[in-house]
């Protein structure tokens, strides 16, 4: 056994950071659990079957739905990443697979993502200058792959004063900077 070793947020942290800048705030989350999955071809019976059997949301093209203890966003046809506690679905892929069997590829996602929940009054404001997403035109429980900064990131409308953002683990720094240069340049 190794003595030392310590798990560390994406950002390099012991503990996940956050940032208040004026009436924003931006945390990471590292307290979910992300995989991908698909729909295998010609399994759509009894891919649905077993998304109904243990509670995975599957939402329509740009949509995300929240559940217990799954929520999912929409990536692609037939595919969504799925959403879950960590303290419960460490192994989220350990948790679905026993349900699909052969009728969904499942890919354990958790650690390829850093996770910021932005919120506060007025995102659309601070999202204008971020992305290409009209955030103030799309309707609670949009969800869309978008580029900030030149990072091609997942963003959730959750509701007028909260935004999800997925962005690639290795430029955590980077996305986090994106966030913060944009939001102290509006005060």
């Amino acid at each position: 056994m190794v003595d030392g070793l310590h798990a560390l947020t994406a950002l390099g942290q012991a503990a996940p950071q956050v940032v208040v800048i004026g009436p924003w705030q931006i945390a990471e989350r590292v307290d979910v659990a992300l995989a991908s999955m698909a729909c295998r071809h010609g399994q759509k019976t009894a891919f649905t079957a077993a998304a109904a059997s243990i509670g995975v949301p599957l939402p329509q093209p740009a949509r995300a739905q929240g559940g217990s203890p799954y929520g999912a966003f929409w990536v692609a046809p037939e595919m969504w990443f799925i959403e879950a506690p960590f303290a419960d679905h460490e192994d989220i892929t350990g948790h679905l697979k026993p349900a699909f069997g052969e009728a969904a590829s499942i890919t354990e996602q958790t650690d390829a993502w850093v996770r910021f929940d932005v919120t506060g009054a007025n995102l659309p404001s601070l999202f204008e200058r971020l992305s290409n997403l009209d955030l103030g035109q799309l309707p609670n429980g949009y969800a869309s792959r978008t580029v900030i900064e030149h990072l091609g990131c997942y963003l959730i409308r959750r509701n007028a004063e909260e935004v999800t953002l997925y962005g690639p683990r290795s430029s955590a720094r980077s996305l986090l900077h994106a966030l913060e240069v944009t939001a102290r340049s509006l005060l």
